[in-house]
Formats: C-alpha cells, sequence, structure tokens
C-alpha cells in the first residue's frame, strides 16, 4: 500500500508500548466478521499496527516520521501499553527500535497532530498491571496516573478533535469495544458526552459485568460459592466484583460466549483505575463484621443488608445445595403450569 493510497479513508497508526500485547491478542479474535473485513467495511486503514504490517525496520521509521510531519494525515492514534517515563524522566526504558527516541516521545509528537487520541486497554489508559507494584519503570496511561489525571499527555491535552483521550479501558479490551469506537469516530458519532467519568466509551461502559451474569439467580438469593468450583455467586466469598464493574462482558461475551464468570473466575475490574491493586488477594472478598466492603453499584448498606437478611432467608433448597457444588445436583421441579 502506497503512502499516496493512505490519504484516503480514515487513517489509525496502532503503536504499542509497556505491556503484554494482549489487547492486540484480543482484537485478532474478532469474527463475525473478522478484523480485516470489519475495518474495511467501515473504510478505517491500519496505516501501521507492529503485528500486523508488513512494513518493518526503515520503512515503519520513515512512515512514522511522514505521519509526525503532517505529510499523511493521522485520523486516530492508538497507543497499546504503558507508557515509560523512566528512568529520572527521560522515557528510555522503551527506546523505539530503530530510532533512538523514547516512545514517549513519538507518542507526545504523533498526538499532536492526531485527530483523535485512543488509549487501547487499561495499561494505555491508566498504567494498568505495567504500574503496579513499586513501578519502577514509571508507567503512566495517556491522560491518567491511576485514578489522577496527568499520565503521559497531561491533564490538558486535547486532541485535534477537542476530545481527550479516549480510554477503551479492559485487560483485555472486547475486539468489539475497540472496532466500535474506531468506527463510531470514523463517522463523527461519538463525542464527549458519549465517555464516561473516566473517559471510557458509554456504548460498554454504562453496563455492568452483573447484567448478564449467568450467576444472577445465585446472588438474587445470596446462595454463594465457597471455592472457585462452585456454581454459586462469586460475590460474598470469592472477590467477585461484577456488580460494580463497568463493561458489558456477559451481555457481549467474547467469542459469542465467554466471560470471567461465565468460566467461573470473580470479576477482578479490569476497566478500572488501579484494578491492579485492590489492596486484598482477588479471590478475597473484604468484609466488615460480616458486610462485604464493596457494594453493588448505588446500592446503600442498610438496604443491602435488609435485602440479603430476606434473600437468605428465603433461598431455596436448590439454590442452597447447587451453589456450593461443582454441578446441579438438584434441578428445578418441574410444575404443570395449568395447575399453578
Amino acid at each position: 500500500m502506497t503512502v499516496q493510497s493512505r490519504a484516503h479513508g480514515f487513517n489509525v497508526l496502532w503503536l504499542q508500548s509497556g505491556g503484554c500485547g494482549g489487547c492486540t491478542m484480543s482484537l485478532l479474535c474478532a469474527e463475525a466478521p473478522d478484523l480485516l473485513t470489519t475495518l474495511d467495511f467501515a473504510g478505517i486503514r491500519l496505516l501501521w499496527h507492529p503485528s500486523l504490517s508488513e512494513e518493518t525496520g526503515t520503512e515503519a521509521v520513515e512512515l512514522l516520521g511522514a505521519v509526525a510531519r503532517g505529510d499523511i494525515r493521522l485520523d486516530a492514534l492508538c497507543v497499546e501499553g504503558a507508557l515509560l517515563r523512566g528512568p529520572n524522566g527521560t522515557g528510555r526504558f522503551h527506546v523505539l527500535a530503530g530510532t533512538g527516541r523514547p516512545t514517549i516521545e513519538w507518542v507526545r509528537d504523533l498526538a499532536a497532530v492526531a485527530e483523535h487520541v485512543v488509549a487501547v486497554g487499561t495499561c494505555a489508559a491508566y498504567g494498568g498491571v505495567t504500574a503496579a507494584g513499586a513501578n519502577p519503570a514509571d508507567a503512566c496511561g495517556l491522560q491518567y496516573d491511576g485514578r489522577r489525571e496527568g499520565g503521559a499527555l497531561g491533564a490538558a491535552f486535547r486532541s485535534r478533535s477537542g476530545l481527550p483521550v479516549i480510554n477503551i479501558a479492559g485487560c483485555p479490551t472486547h475486539p468489539n469495544w475497540i472496532t466500535e469506537t474506531l468506527m463510531l469516530l470514523s463517522a463523527g458519532l461519538l463525542g464527549a458526552d458519549d465517555l464516561d467519568a473516566y473517559r471510557r466509551p458509554r456504548f460498554y461502559a454504562d453496563h455492568l459485568v452483573h447484567h448478564g451474569c449467568p450467576r444472577n439467580e445465585y446472588y438474587e438469593y445470596k446462595a454463594s460459592a465457597e471455592k472457585l468450583s462452585d456454581l454459586g455467586c462469586m460475590m460474598e466469598h470469592l472477590g467477585c466484583l461484577g456488580t460494580q464493574a463497568h463493561a458489558d462482558c456477559n451481555t457481549r461475551p467474547w467469542n459469542g460466549e465467554g466471560s470471567c464468570t461465565r468460566g467461573g473466575y470473580a470479576c477482578i475490574n479490569c476497566t478500572a483505575p488501579e484494578f491492579e491493586e485492590p489492596g486484598h488477594p482477588y479471590l478475597a472478598t473484604p468484609k466488615i463484621a460480616g458486610i462485604p466492603v464493596g457494594l453493588p453499584t448505588d446500592m446503600p448498606k442498610a438496604w443491602f443488608i435488609a435485602l440479603s437478611s430476606l434473600a437468605k432467608a428465603a433461598t431455596p433448597e436448590r439454590l442452597r445445595r447447587n451453589a456450593v457444588s461443582d454441578h446441579v445436583v438438584m434441578p428445578p421441579t418441574v410444575r404443570d403450569i395449568k395447575r399453578r
């Protein structure tokens, strides 16, 4: 593909920084249709992606330079992975191969000419796992450092469209969150009001992981799992944050059927800033006087206590027994609906 042909369509440049590449791996699992068909249908052109593009070495460096100079229009700069500011603010823990320049400098130059800037994944958005612990690399997100605004581009940054960095948070992101964000931007249908308080696209962040969870009946009656293989709700004992986590994982499952809770693992709220530092083991529910510290979103503590007491008292024996089993040991009663 020539530079001239790239001047048409919605041009996307993708860089990877400090991370595992998991968001790209997830993106490649897009289906019905596949990734390249989806992008082509929407008129979205990948100028360059480190894993998907043919250009390497000198060709790739020349392309990046042409984009930074404004010779090639940049509609969306996508960054995957946290930005590494160390050591001592130099950014030289991550030098872009073949350029001698820190990746963070390339990101700043390219962001200055981009119509939109998109953080792909929680690492790029807020620092994520890369910024966990002592954070010797001084990793941060594009416009957030954990929950605090700032990051690599600064709190005041706005792209040429006037928007702040768009944070497609998730560890990893769902492939459709990425493609739908890019399609909305391409069509001019994503504005400031379409982003939530942490600048995540609201089309997925206005939902909770709890929505559509296959364990919801157990949650309603507070019939709780006691170990990972159990079928019951994982909120009370196993640290599940699905009632607080902003994402549509259970109504838009991976590959049509997968999600953490569907796979038997507790939601760890990976779309949120600082999820990597919960202050307790992921599979433990912190409690005070037996009451979970992290209550469901929008629910006052008094209501939760009252509801839980009533729900536990009304728990059907079927749910009570099945909740602590790895398979259904007591099926639902078959009733003649005409004799109710």
